[in-house]
């Protein structure tokens, strides 16, 4: 039977045998012990089974085409020439394994924590930047989509370019604890915060009341596109009203704050089919973007992202700048008292900070 030839060399010579750990680092996004214990991971739905005409491709030389992917977002075609293998294979891999990681894994790397573990988060939170009662945080970032003729308004988003609105939880860790990544760019950060299983399931979120000059239970830290709610905590929206403990108490909370912005940073420089328009099929994408924040908390764990990286993410900024967030009023009763009551905790017991949210 005739067959196209192809050549394995760079993976089998080059890649397994000459390959230092920077480059292994570099090229697949993580260190080779990392990778290898990701393959013990993804056996059980992604090792070869079917017995074809040719040799089936081993486990690792499939882990290391999806990481090359996500990592490079290099066509299909390329990383098939890379590896020496046909496109539809790499088509293949990357589904077989995105799917897998949803379906299994993911619920590992991806869960809120329990009240213990919530508690400890919010030690560490109060440790670092004096906010007591902070579990996590919240915020929201726009991916570049290949989006369908049909309803490509609805993933427009304000800053005129297709999207899916990516918004994740995040620990003190910059691992993020929740994530939903189904609503268009066109929708209000508000609007995928209620269609998100978070606020679905928010009345399972720790509690763990505290009495500090009041009670106040844990919170999520979210900015001014969020309601207030129970278990949402944000700061005050800027006016010249403000008094210098609202003012104050916006900025310890914007300090705080930074963290998811870090954390989406590593994500984003990490897996960089993030950062441009892949061509993936609109309603797959969701799934690959679960898929790389899974393997982001994978690598939180054990890895550190590379300074280099970074420089990638500020140059795609230039062609997706992220659009900007619009103020949302909602707030209740509970909500506002607790609010009330960090502000006066903090204004009572660390020095008045000035600054702007915003």
């Amino acid at each position: 039977m005739w067959m196209k030839v192809r050549s394995k060399d760079w993976w089998e010579r080059v890649v397994l045998l000459e390959f230092s750990d920077l480059e292994w680092k570099q090229n697949f996004r993580m260190t080779r012990q990392s990778f290898t214990t990701l393959c013990g991971l993804v056996e059980d739905f992604f090792a070869p089974q079917d017995a074809t005409v040719r040799n089936p491709i081993p486990l690792i030389m499939r882990v290391a085409i999806v990481l090359y992917k996500l990592g490079s977002c290099a066509e299909y075609r390329l990383v098939a020439n890379q590896f020496g293998v046909n496109k539809s294979t790499v088509h293949k891999f990357v589904y077989v394994f995105c799917k897998g990681m949803v379906h299994g894994p993911i619920r590992d790397f991806i869960r809120m924590p329990d009240e213990v573990e919530a508690s400890e988060i919010a030690r560490r939170f109060e440790e670092m930047h004096s906010v007591p009662q902070v579990m996590g945080l919240i915020d929201g970032t726009h991916i570049p989509i290949l989006p369908p003729s049909d309803g490509y308004k609805d993933f427009v988003n304000r800053k005129g370019w297709p999207s899916y609105v990516l918004q994740d939880v995040v620990d003190d860790k910059c691992c993020f604890r929740s994530i939903s990544c189904k609503m268009p760019g066109s929708a209000h950060d508000a609007n995928v915060l209620r269609m998100s299983d978070l606020f679905q399931r928010a009345h399972l979120l720790p509690k763990c009341v505290k009495n500090i000059e009041g009670e106040v239970k844990l919170q999520i830290i979210g900015d001014p596109a969020y309601p207030l709610l129970d278990w949402l905590m944000k700061g005050y929206i800027n006016s010249p009203n403000l008094t210098p403990a609202q003012q104050s108490f916006n900025v310890y909370l914007s300090s705080v704050r930074v963290g998811v912005e870090i954390a989406f940073g590593i994500l984003k420089s990490r897996w960089r089919v993030l950062l441009k328009r892949s061509d993936f099929h609109f309603t797959f994408t969701p799934t690959v973007i679960a898929t790389c924040c899974a393997l982001h908390n994978f690598c939180q764990k054990a890895d550190f992202s590379n300074s280099n990286w970074a420089e990638e993410l500020r140059d795609s900024t230039v062609h997706y700048p992220q659009p900007s967030r619009q103020v949302h009023h909602q707030e209740t009763v509970t909500s506002n008292t607790a609010r009330g009551t960090l502000t006066r905790y903090m204004a009572n017991h660390f020095p008045l900070r000035t600054g702007h949210l915003f």
